[in-house]
């Protein structure tokens, strides 16, 4: 049957096909509400009061990020280096482009933060990060992938609120920042189309210096994930020859990326790989940040499951439940790959690299020795051969797990979008098949609590008047990553342009581990090893003329002018005892003095 001819130039377009394409703007804008409103559920303990509460089981990332926003805000306007700084780890600085330093995020949201404040920014982009994912994946899915608006809709909500993600979603700014993930496939895809692979090349060089300045390991991640899907499909029978014609046009397009990449992060990797303050590998232990096998088939504890009791403690913590897929997702999964097979041949080369990188990104989750329910077996697996090579050796092997979270988004996508010609009875079954195995993943919001807020002598810019500009100071005890005070106190100064104060250790990676590896903060010195014990245990160590001169020895190290402790003190995973800090610092330093509602000792020179 011969088709209508096309409508002429400047005509009109047929009222079946207007219908339809307003029928898609009112899908893609309903989605993008589902999408943000999901977001602004799993957040929503959160926007109670974003200056009065935190996240419960990650009070300390939660700091950190907050304190990246203030001093990238505080780098960008000052002129300062946002990428090293000495404010923290007095007199050694940190690396921050070997840490998680967000830089482009801080710049662009850089007003907000001086406008409402580090908290309420962090909160902001957490949100959107989650909204945005989700509007990402179905931006890739429907333009790219599939034609049906729910298939599209259905794969990018799994994708974007998957147990990982949410999980994730426990103060981890760069891995919820996911939306990086389909803009730099569909920037990879376009590489292939003939005579643009300058522009393409260049756009895609950008996107990876703006990936790489937001979630460099999930940049690393994605790389690895397009190393092993984009073989298998370029080999298989039914693409081998499109490939072959592709392959000129992407191997120019792929080096000008390199190009634009490399110009635009030099200074970046220079800093990472060869600058001060760096370190090889993270000085996480790769098997217990490993994957346990049975945490496939688990539930999270931040989901409608969880809450019915189903939950697990698989993961090493709370905001590493990579996987957590659960039973029935995973046999859902499986008949999705097999049936997509039978039907669709023209399929098999993208479900042959989609299945392909599922299964070697679950097997290397589960790093170097298998784990099971828990207990650790001396099986070896092929993850500890990779454990020592550059860059792999600082990531963690559990979160290769959020590979797979995709290629089940993208499966569920294309079953969804075939299913669309089938018969009501057969689309029902499938329908009854999705709710049973996605319901029970349904995520819940994050656990929060109310924080300790930032003392007025802080606030009220006292802490001025007993610091010298640029000087020092120290909470009891030392910022670190369970202790997070001193980073809030600096956050805020900082947001609020009081000027700079410095802080002798703070939460950062740093040189300091085992066989050269990194740590988390400096190596502990007598004062911090003293003030740890006392405000953990409850006890006053005992104090010698030793651990006196030690001590102001460390204080005058750090160029400490005066040392604080606020009436609460901030425990990330533990609570602690001010009294204890207070007694312990007295008989160190001597009576303190009471200045607006904190106690301040005054370091002696030298």
């Amino acid at each position: 049957m011969p088709s209508s001819p096309p409508p002429a130039a400047g005509s009109p377009p047929a009222p079946a096909v207007a219908t339809g394409r307003r029928r898609d703007r009112r899908a893609d804008a309903l989605f993008a509400v589902a999408a943000l409103a999901l977001a602004g559920w799993v957040t929503s303990g959160l926007w109670l009061g974003p200056d009065q509460r935190v996240i419960t089981v990650n009070s300390s990332d939660q700091a950190l990020f907050e304190w990246l926003l203030a001093f990238g805000a505080h780098a960008l306007t000052h002129g300062e280096n946002p990428l090293f700084t000495t404010l923290l780890n007095v007199p050694d600085g940190v690396n921050l482009a070997v840490n998680t330093s967000i830089t482009v995020y801080a710049a662009v949201f850089a007003p907000l933060t001086y406008l409402i404040g580090p908290p309420t920014t962090f909160l902001v982009i957490l949100t959107l990060n989650l909204a945005a994912t989700a509007l990402a994946w179905y931006l890739l899915l429907s333009r790219q992938l599939v034609r049906s608006r729910l298939a599209a809709g259905v794969g990018a909500l799994f994708v974007a609120f998957s147990p990982g993600m949410v999980s994730h979603a426990n103060a981890h700014l760069n891995w919820t920042a996911g939306w990086l993930v389909p803009l730099l496939l569909w920037r990879v895809f376009a590489l292939r189309e003939p005579g643009r692979w300058l522009r393409n090349g260049v756009v895609l060089g950008v996107a990876v210096a703006v990936a790489f300045s937001i979630a460099a390991e999930g940049l690393f991640f994605t790389a690895l994930a397009l190393g092993v899907f984009l073989p298998v499909w370029a080999l298989h029978p039914e693409r081998r020859a499109r490939a072959h014609a592709a392959l000129p046009a992407f191997t120019r397009g792929l080096g000008v990326t390199a190009l634009t990449a490399g110009v635009l992060l030099a200074y970046p990797l220079w800093l990472h790989f060869a600058g001060p303050q760096r370190f090889h590998g993270t000085g996480f232990d790769p098997v217990i940040h490993a994957e346990d096998i049975a945490a496939y088939a688990a539930y999270p504890r931040r989901s409608l499951a969880g809450e019915a009791g189903l939950g697990t403690s698989l993961a090493p913590n709370p905001t590493e439940e990579n996987s957590f897929f659960g039973v029935p997702l995973l046999l859902l999964a499986a008949v999705c790959l097999g049936w997509l097979w039978r039907r669709d041949r023209a399929l098999r080369a993208t479900l042959a690299a989609l299945g392909g990188t599922a299964v070697v990104f679950t097997v290397l989750s589960w790093g170097p020795r298998a784990k099971w329910a828990g207990r650790h077996t001396d099986t070896p697996l092929p993850f500890l051969l990779l454990d020592d090579l550059p860059v792999v050796n600082a990531a963690l092997p559990a979160r290769l797990a959020l590979i797979v979270a995709p290629v089940i988004g993208v499966l569920l996508a294309y079953t969804v979008d075939r299913l669309r010609a089938d018969p009501p009875r057969r689309r029902a079954a499938w329908g009854l098949g999705l709710v049973a195995a996605l319901l029970p993943l349904l995520p819940t919001p994050l656990l929060t609590r109310v924080r300790e807020p930032v003392p007025a002598f802080i606030t009220a810019g006292t802490w001025k008047e007993y610091v010298s500009p640029g000087g020092t100071l120290t909470p009891l005890p030392l910022t670190l990553d369970v202790t997070p005070d001193g980073q809030r106190w600096q956050a805020y100064a900082l947001a609020h342009r009081q000027g700079e104060f410095r802080l002798p250790a703070g939460f950062f990676l740093g040189p300091g581990g085992p066989d050269g590896r990194g740590r988390i903060g400096p190596p502990p010195r007598t004062f911090d090893t003293l003030m740890d014990q006392a405000g953990r245990t409850g006890l006053v160590p005992i104090v010698t003329e030793g651990s006196i001169r030690l001590s102001l020895a460390d204080l005058r190290y750090w160029g400490v002018e005066v040392v604080v402790l606020a009436d609460r003190v901030e425990g990330a995973k533990y609570d602690l005892d001010e009294d204890a800090l207070r007694r312990t610092a007295t008989a160190l330093l001597g009576p303190p003095q009471r200045v607006d509602d904190v106690w301040l000792w005054r370091v002696p020179p030298a």
